[in-house]
């Protein structure tokens, strides 16, 4: 389903904003990152993704959306910790489908580890509103 104009003018006003300083920091990290890499193209591309979203949705969007040992090999590559990095939510967290409900469940972390059950959140996890 297609956003309309006025929902994608919205999501663009959300945006993280990025001063010169986060700017030349996540270009280092991206260059650092492609010069020292070996292994399967996708890895990067995805680690490079993460980078770059994780910036706009914050860690907690991204560990719903990555399981562990995803999440450890992107940081690998990336040369980062994302709880570190990132801020928990960032200006775009709510268009994380799957995090809005972990946040409607109520326990954050019992949703991410799979402790409570639930389809809605099975479902929307990687899904982006």
């Amino acid at each position: 389903m297609a956003l309309t104009p006025a929902e994608v003018q919205k999501n663009l006003h959300k945006l993280a904003p990025f001063s010169q300083e986060r700017i030349e920091q996540l270009h280092a990290i991206e260059r650092q990152a492609i010069a020292s890499f070996t292994g399967q193209f996708d890895e990067l591309e995805a680690a490079l993704g993460m980078l770059h979203l994780g910036e706009h949705l914050g860690w907690k969007p991204l560990v719903l959306i990555h399981n562990k040992r995803t999440i450890r090999k992107y940081e690998e590559i990336l040369g980062i910790n994302i709880r570190e990095f990132f801020e928990p939510e960032g200006p775009s967290a709510e268009r994380s489908m799957g995090y809005a409900v972990a946040k409607k469940i109520g326990n954050f972390w019992k949703a991410v580890s799979g402790e409570i059950k639930s389809d809605e959140l099975k479902a929307q996890r990687r899904e982006v509103a």
